[in-house]
């Protein structure tokens, strides 16, 4: 294919929510671009994005697919993005390739979560966006029930470009305010009849009009200044107004389609090639680690960025990369500024779904992918560059809000099982496997229930490992409320030399700044930084040789070990003071292993008696959702033993601050989900550990010692 400079290319991904039309549009602009004969179907899995054994099943897409159109002498770079929210993840990496998002909503429901979602991360990632009304031709299509909510989320920068004439199933024709004309479409055609517009439209449509060019000049001072001389523009100067301000985010086109029956797409891929800015004119453009921005300057040493890697099939690993500076050429040596690693460019090639073209060159700005690369993985930067210290800043992934233990069924094929889930979760930077030495599980922390079951498909399938899923234990800890004193003696005799050891102990709730106790006198302190959060205050408190002091790291390592494991539920114990004061021991019998026993049962007696209770990890939670589901979902948290913090609102969606125990969000975004008819999300923090209530505190300690007595 021709080469595309960085002035002619154009970087699009089409984000939205689940069902909205995505994979339908991306089919029509494929189709429209001669890249494809006929239209497929997601439905019948046919379609050029879902084109995985996964996605074909479960008739959505899961992860990101590329495609391109030429339109205009330009080259325009799609991904098509997975609308459903546990994938959102794929938003971050597409955002990180493109310059720009097409978000696509659903203008006969409103209701999704997918296509909000996308609008807060072209927020937060500063996203130049354009936004399609798809679904004009379905029943309970509402035009301006939609541009409200879209104006409600965007503000006053949405600009209407076009809008419909006859919505709902006869929707086949659209006023386009550029062009000031009307565009109709023959059924089945895909191409349109331009007329006039219609006289009952015109003074709708100039009213449109003057808004659309009034924002247009915004971007723009020569612009503005001949707006205000003359109230009007041209066509072009329109198109530079637009650019700009897309570029600059001043400006959000909203454009209508019907992917489906290609109602509009020609269109809309010809505005985009004129209206997308180019890499280089892009405002929020990416940046170094020091700072500086990318220029895509296509003279300087070549950098790349990986934003995806896939594993396909019949293929091998698939790495795909946006030229960030420079030029590409096949057989290129470029350097991983990651890992160091040397590695040789041997093929690059533009994709189509899963078909991909071999090119000769590439030019900064462009997305292209190649295969074989020996130790590259997602976020690297390659550069042939002597400065390889040269990185791009990493992007922020959302946090993991579900979390469930996995297992293989087979205990066999329990190594095979984590180099699938490490092989997996390298693809995919939103979900993460995890050894848990405490719980002694393994762990899978998601952006949900769905994302999950896709995981559990690609291991049945693909790595053929059958597994089970089964809740994960909650990290508790155990700490003391009071103090106590215990002395226990170690005494055992078989014959030969015997074991003696006696050792006495006064323990106290550590808290800081406290005042160390005056009960004993201190000889000298240890302070241990626990491992699992905490601290253990260690004092030594003999006096008269009661104890010889080469015993007492055994003692500290006694109680150690029973901290490991503490007396009430084998949780980690900690916030302890332990004074040693008393003890005893005999010329022959006591030795390190007696007192490292006494030390162990003194604390654990000592422990019982002072006012022992359990603590549970406590989380910061942000739930955002829906006005009119609000009382539902705060109803939800209280029978979750939540404590709401505060309330806020952004636009239409109210934002509830809460701090919730981890044992009360198993499975939180299943019921959200259900409760917000799938538009409300949240994201979760540790904040701190609390002691649990007295009731739950009891049912702990039965569950534990049922489960010793099943162990017995």
């Amino acid at each position: 294919m021709k080469i595309y400079n960085t002035s002619q290319i154009r970087n699009v991904a089409i984000v939205g929510g689940s069902k909205v039309g995505k994979t339908s549009l991306a089919e029509a602009i494929a189709l429209n671009s001669n890249l494809i004969s006929r239209l497929g179907s997601v439905d019948a899995g046919t379609s050029l994005s879902d084109y995985r054994d996964v996605e074909i099943e479960k008739k959505s897409s899961v992860t990101s697919s590329l495609l391109y159109a030429i339109e205009n002498d330009k080259k325009i770079n799609f991904i098509d993005v997975p609308g459903i929210k546990d994938f959102q993840g794929e938003i971050v990496s597409a955002f990180s390739a493109v310059d720009t998002a097409l978000i696509v909503i659903n203008a006969a429901d409103l209701s999704g979560a997918g296509s909000e979602i996308a609008m807060m991360y072209s927020n937060d990632l500063s996203i130049p966006s354009i936004l399609a009304l798809n679904q004009l031709d379905v029943e309970g299509a509402d035009f301006n029930t939609a541009l409200s909510a879209i104006k409600e989320a965007f503000g006053k920068q949405v600009t209407v470009v076009q809008y419909p004439i006859n919505q709902g199933p006869e929707f086949d024709s659209f006023i386009d305010l550029i062009m000031q004309k009307m565009y109709k479409y023959p059924k089945g055609s895909g191409k349109a009849i331009i007329e006039d517009i219609p006289e009952s439209e015109k003074e709708r449509a100039e009213e449109l009009h003057q808004g659309l060019i009034e924002n247009a000049a915004t971007g723009d001072d020569a612009l503005m200044e001949k707006f205000f001389d003359t109230n009007d523009l041209t066509i072009d100067e329109v198109r530079f107004g637009l650019r700009k301000g897309i570029a600059a985010r001043q400006v959000f086109p909203l454009v209508c389609i019907s992917a489906k029956n290609n109602i509009g797409v020609d269109r809309l891929v010809e505005f985009l090639s004129y209206n997308v800015p180019s890499p280089e004119e892009i405002v929020f453009a990416r940046q170094y680690g020091d700072n500086s921005k990318v220029t895509y300057d296509a003279t300087k040493d070549t950098i790349l960025y990986v934003f995806k890697t896939a594993n396909e099939p019949h293929v091998g690993e698939v790495t795909y990369m946006k030229v960030l500076e420079g030029e590409v050429t096949p057989a290129m040596d470029i350097i991983d500024s990651t890992n160091g690693s040397k590695e040789r460019l041997s093929q690059i090639f533009v994709n189509v779904g899963k078909n991909r073209e071999q090119v000769d060159k590439a030019y900064a700005g462009d997305i292209i992918s190649t295969v074989k690369f020996k130790a590259v993985s997602l976020g690297d930067t390659l550069t042939t560059a002597k400065n390889t210290g040269m990185k791009i800043k990493p992007m922020k992934y959302p946090d993991p809000v579900y979390t469930i233990a996995i297992k293989a069924a087979e205990q066999s094929e329990d190594e095979k099982l984590g180099v699938a889930l490490n092989d997996y979760t390298s693809h995919d930077p939103s979900i993460h496997f995890s050894i848990s030495k405490e719980a002694k599980q393994n762990i899978i922390s998601a952006m949900g229930e769905y994302q999950v079951n896709t995981l559990k498909w690609f291991l049945d399938n693909v790595y053929k490992i059958k597994v089970e899923f089964f809740a994960p234990k909650i990290p508790y800890r155990e700490t003391i409320t009071k103090e106590a004193e215990s002395m226990y003696r170690h005494k055992k005799q078989s014959g030969g030399a015997g074991q003696f050891a006696e050792v006495s102990l006064y323990i106290q709730p550590y808290f800081d700044g406290m005042t160390p106790q005056t009960k004993y006198p201190i000889r000298n302190t240890q302070t241990e930084d626990l491992p699992w959060g905490g601290k253990l205050v260690f004092n030594n408190c003999i006096v008269g040789g009661a104890i010889d002091a080469r015993f007492m790291p055994a003692i500290l390592k006694g109680i150690m070990e029973k901290m490991e494991e503490g007396p009430l539920t084998g949780s980690y114990a900690r916030d302890i003071v332990v004074n040693v004061f008393d003890g005893k021991m005999h010329p022959v019998d006591s030795n390190e292993m007696a007192f490292k026993l006494a030390g162990r049962n003194a604390f654990k007696d000592a422990f019982k008696n002072a006012g022992p209770k359990i603590l549970e990890p406590v989380y910061d939670v942000e739930v955002i959702v829906p006005a009119d589901v609000t009382g539902a979902v705060m109803t939800d948290l209280q029978s979750r033993r939540a404590i709401v913090m505060g309330m806020d609102s952004r636009g239409n969606r109210q934002i509830i601050k809460a701090k919730v125990p981890l044992k009360e969000l198993n499975s939180y975004s299943t019921s959200l989900s259900s409760l917000s008819s799938g538009r409300g999300m949240f994201s979760m923090h540790y904040s701190e550990y609390q002691a649990v209530p007295t009731d739950v505190q009891n049912e702990l300690l039965k569950e534990y010692e049922a489960q010793n007595k099943e162990e017995e």
